[in-house]
């Protein structure tokens, strides 16, 4: 069986490293220079021959420079005669940008798949794209994983009678539902209409959440706006406190100082698919390393990667059984 290789750039060393501490491999070593002209050149300083490489590099601020990082160290390894190569981004940034919503748009989140692919990316390892049809922006396969298993874990064992999962957002409302579920929790949603990409209006609530405590479930937390704005409603129906919970806590602008002194939220829990704030240690961060290192290992030994999911999210696992199977059984 061919050797595993993986590289990491400079978004985010810490998750490559505890990635290759669960799966037992060394975090190869790769150079990344900076001209006098302000580009970019990568190095891998590995042997990639015949390799089974796989690039760790989640798109995050800067984000145009750690992209350009990744597509230059995918290249590198094309050009090193890899006999596969995986870009494993735990947050991909640019599926935000998914749809032709106003006149003379660009998709960002086809274009960016595109660049992969002409770099030299043979598959994509990713984590709770913002919506599921990015998956479809790929010409090569995409596996896609969930951290709600990961994030259910941190809330079992606890009280939770009385309390509702809500997502902010009807979009989100398949994945808060399954959640839910996974809790054995009632669930409601906002109703959500985005001004701009840190303005949101939530005017209603689908759902009871009166005198109960709320489990916020998002894919995605950037400003913060959506849950200032979902919380305010929360309280004007009755709910008593909220515990908020997502997949990549991004955290920018003042999304800390919003969310940390905010006296309806109790705990704020997210995943190390992103660095985490410096000024924050209240915060909780479950990792994703271990999910990420089980489906390396089963990529590289053509097991399924979506039998991971079996019982956590039917999205992500294999499909029920079909009318011809039930009819021939």
């Amino acid at each position: 069986m061919r050797d595993i290789v993986i590289f990491s750039g400079s978004a985010h060393r810490a998750l490559a490293q505890r990635i290759c501490g669960a799966l037992g491999v060394e975090l190869s070593p790769a150079d990344i220079k900076r001209f006098s002209n302000d580009c970019l050149q990568a190095q891998l300083l590995a042997n990639c021959r015949q390799r089974d490489v796989y690039v760790i590099q989640p798109l995050v601020p800067p984000t145009q420079e750690h992209l350009m990082e990744l597509l230059l160290m995918i290249d590198a390894a094309r050009g090193a005669s890899a006999a596969q190569i995986t870009a494993v981004i735990p947050h991909y940034a640019y599926a935000r940008s998914d749809k032709k919503d106003a006149s003379r748009i660009s998709l960002g989140g086809r274009l960016v798949a595109d660049m992969l692919v002409a770099a030299g990316a043979d598959r994509v390892l990713t984590m709770t794209l913002h919506a599921p049809q990015v998956h479809g922006f790929f010409s090569v396969p995409v596996d896609h994983l969930t951290a709600i298993g990961v994030l259910a874990d941190h809330f079992r064992g606890r009280d939770l009678d009385n309390s509702v999962v809500v997502s902010p957002d009807l979009g989100n409302a398949k994945t808060a539902t399954q959640f839910a579920r996974l809790l054995g929790l009632p669930v409601a949603a906002g109703s959500k209409q985005r001004l701009a990409d840190d303005r949101v209006v939530i005017d209603d609530i689908v759902g009871d959440v009166e005198g109960k405590r709320a489990i916020v479930l998002d894919d995605e937390i950037a400003t913060g706006g959506s849950i200032i704005e979902l919380l305010e409603q929360l309280k004007d129906l009755g709910c008593t406190s909220a515990d908020i919970a997502c997949t990549h806590g991004l955290f920018a602008g003042k999304a800390v100082e919003r969310l940390r002194d905010h006296p309806m939220i109790g705990e704020v829990v997210t995943t190390d698919t992103v660095p985490a704030p410096a000024n924050w240690p209240e915060l909780r961060v479950r990792t994703v390393a271990q999910l990420f290192a089980e489906a390396i290992s089963r990529i590289h030994a053509g097991e399924s990667v979506s039998s991971l999911f079996d019982g956590v999210d039917p999205t992500h696992a294999p499909p029920q059984a079909t009318l011809f199977d039930k009819v021939h059984a």
